[in-house]
């Protein structure tokens, strides 16, 4: 009985996260309270689901981010990126798209996109152009970039913490090249799709040049200290495997020291109040869910599948492996997908797989990319889509899968290719 309760209720929870008319939060934490009343597991069990390191980790960024976001570094550098291309049109689709994806790799998609696009908007609106090309680029961008390091997309980040031997570099140099192909094709597409719509006047392109950049920028000892300790952050993430030291523990060190050195010119309170909760309980209640499908076996029994379909072959394993998670997070929120998958790789070691590790970059690739498929694969997409409708530049569903679906299937080919030599060459 518990474990239809606990299979039915993940269903119940995903379709409503689908829907998106409630909370993603609140849904995640029903069900994960849902199955505390129905005796799936006791409150000891639910914190031991929980990947506090993850949650650990997720905090620190967003105090960092919110603090440099004050000092308008990054207004600054978009409008000064703009600048650069002379408000041209598809030399802008091109540099806001690499300064999406290069942000995504080292800030996080999420924060990224909630720095970016509005300013983006509004560039878009002065130079008269169509934002929906930029947007699409934008959210295909930071799904793409975020999937190159540890910390740039959820999934990644998740991996990460579930595999020791996994670092920061470790992303870059595995995933780093095939990102760098998987934009750079996108791009391509995306200019090619809308050149004809990307036209803008000589008069419009010059008031971009005549903007000031500087008057977005804060110049105060605020911006050098938040700006010199986000730097020594992302430094320690780099080289977390030589100093001896795991990425939460220089994470919250690099938060809490921001906050002391600023500490006279902005109230903690008023940081832990930009904080996006919201995420952070999503997240929490999301592994409440899957740690019930874990406590009645569904993970286990999901491993056996794939090893009876794949005939414990690492080759085809790795494949199903990429496919099923790009499909799959192209419908549904990666973050949830990523998390219940997360324990089923680790069961394929327990079965005789030892040498698990394509399976995981498969993982990576596949959740990543594949939250490019719709509007609801990733939460950047969902949070660029808000954006825009509020500033009346709604991106409509199918409109958007239109070109989501296609960038999709281009990622997991290319990133098949890859896979299969770099990985799989040697076990055909």
């Amino acid at each position: 009985m518990t474990t239809v309760l606990s299979i039915l209720i993940f269903i119940i929870s995903y379709l409503l996260l689908m829907v998106e008319k409630w909370n993603r939060a609140l849904i995640a934490l029903t069900g994960g309270v849902l199955l505390l009343v129905c005796k799936v597991y006791e409150w000891e069990d639910a914190f031991e689901f929980i990947d506090w390191e993850t949650i650990s980790l997720l905090f620190s960024m967003m105090i960092l981010v919110s603090i440099t976001k004050k000092t308008g570094v990054f207004s600054y550098s978009a409008i000064r990126l703009a600048q650069l291309v002379k408000g041209r049109p598809i030399p802008l689709l091109i540099v806001s798209g690499l300064f999406t994806a290069i942000g995504s790799a080292f800030l996080a998609n999420v924060t990224i996109v909630l720095i970016f696009v509005p300013i983006l908007l509004s560039l878009v609106k002065e130079l008269k152009l169509p934002a929906f090309p930029y947007l699409l680029t934008t959210i295909f961008a930071s799904n793409i970039g975020g999937a190159a390091t540890l910390i740039g997309d959820p999934p990644n980040l998740m991996i990460g913490q579930a595999v020791n031997h996994f670092t920061f570099l470790s992303f870059i140099n595995h995933l780093g090249l095939v990102t760098v192909i998987v934009l750079c094709a996108t791009l391509w597409i995306t200019i090619i799709i809308f050149k004809k719509q990307l036209i803008c006047d000589e008069e419009r392109a010059q008031k971009i040049l005549e903007m000031d950049a500087g008057a977005y920028l804060v110049r105060s000892s605020l911006l050098y200290r938040s700006v010199s300790v986000m730097l020594l952050t992302i430094a320690g993430f780099m080289l977390h495997s030589f100093i001896h030291m795991d990425l939460t523990t220089i994470a919250v060190c690099g938060a809490l020291l921001l906050m002391f050195l600023t500490d006279k010119e902005i109230e903690v309170e008023k940081i832990f109040h930009e904080v996006e909760w919201v995420t952070l309980f999503f997240f929490i209640g999301l592994f409440m869910l899957v740690g019930g499908l874990e406590t009645v076996g569904v993970i286990d029994e999901f491993a056996r599948g794939i090893i009876w379909v794949s005939g414990g072959d690492l080759p085809i394993t790795a494949m199903i492996m990429l496919w099923t998670s790009g499909i799959l997070s192209g419908i549904v929120d990666n973050i949830p997908f990523v998390a219940a998958m997360i324990p089923v790789v680790q069961e394929l070691q327990g079965y005789g797989m030892m040498n698990v590790d394509p399976i995981w970059w498969s993982l990576a690739l596949g959740a990543c990319l594949g939250g490019n498929g719709t509007l609801i694969g990733a939460s950047s997409n969902v949070v660029v889509a808000g954006l825009a409708a509020s500033y009346r530049e709604p991106i409509p569903f199918f409109k958007y899968a239109m070109y989501g679906i296609p960038v999709l299937l281009l990622s997991l080919v290319i990133s098949t290719v890859y896979i299969i030599i770099r990985y799989l060459l040697p076990f055909f």
